[in-house]
């Protein structure tokens, strides 16, 4: 490996009704790539904490990534996370699973507009995109300033399916003010931002967020920055991270972040 540190910092595994493969198949991937560590960051959907069983997969994602801490013992990193999707849309699901599980490392996530489906889901044909990216960033806000994780996932998670998978034209000139007002939020916080590297293998080819991005958040004082593949599948992960930490750099950052017990723990880019 390039990097001597080098960590993937966002696994689902079949806890999340989007994984398809045990935590113990994720790890020994991991392991036999050389991986320092990972974060395993399954699913807690907010607003569907009781209607979609998150209240149960949740933590018994928590349970079995503690087994893998010891399993692992030795050859892996093994951290307890979660993905927290949409905690101001329900807050009270949000600090019940945080109540219950002493996480490693929260990621915060908005995948869809409150009362709206998924992005992934949206018949974009029957939608005003500009506005809906609007809405998005006014959100994103909202979770940033409540404020109770640890780095902010996949800011720009709509793109990956308005450009990705519909090629929509899109102008951004009218929502650098949002990001900045998302990015500087972040920083007064001394909070994370993720590099997510899924983009780069799929049709939108790029990460979330991109380097104009990091760059910005860099100029304006951020700090920490997490990097994750945002893995589904054994094969996936610590695809793209290498990728990522040399957009860091580039960005202008010496260092990536990983998260212990809440506290950031900053690693060499080498």
């Amino acid at each position: 490996m390039r990097y001597r540190y080098i960590s993937d910092c966002h696994l689902h595994s079949g806890f999340s009704p989007d994984g398809g493969d045990s935590m113990a198949m994720l790890c020994e991937r991991a392991a036999a790539l050389g991986l320092h560590a990972v974060a395993i960051t399954d699913h807690c959907e907010c607003n569907e904490y009781d209607s979609a069983g998150y209240r149960e997969s949740a933590r018994a994602s928590y349970l079995e990534s503690k087994r893998a801490c010891v399993q692992f013992q030795g050859r892996l990193q093994v951290y307890a996370g979660i993905e927290l999707g949409q905690a101001t849309q329900n807050l009270a699901a949000a600090q019940d699973i945080l109540d219950a599980c002493d996480f490693d490392f929260v990621l915060a996530s908005l995948h869809n507009l409150a009362g709206r489906p998924d992005f992934w889901e949206l018949d974009y044909r029957d939608e005003d995109p500009q506005a809906l990216l609007e809405q998005y960033f006014d959100q994103v806000q909202e979770l940033v300033e409540w404020g109770n994780f640890d780095s902010l996932a996949h800011l720009t998670y709509p793109l990956r399916y308005m450009v990705g998978e519909h090629r929509l034209d899109l102008s951004f000139e009218s929502l650098y003010g949002r990001i900045d007002t998302i990015l500087r939020t972040l920083v007064m916080q001394d909070k994370a931002l993720e590099v997510n590297t899924s983009g780069l293998r799929q049709k939108y080819g790029r990460t979330m967020p991109t380097l104009k991005v990091l760059r910005r958040f860099r100029e304006l004082g951020g700090r920490f920055v997490t990097l994750g593949s945002d893995a589904h599948r054994w094969a996936d992960v610590g695809a793209g991270i290498e990728s990522g930490l040399s957009l860091l750099r580039e960005a202008g950052f010496h260092t990536f972040t990983i998260f212990v017990k809440r506290e950031p723990k900053q690693f060499p880019i080498e």
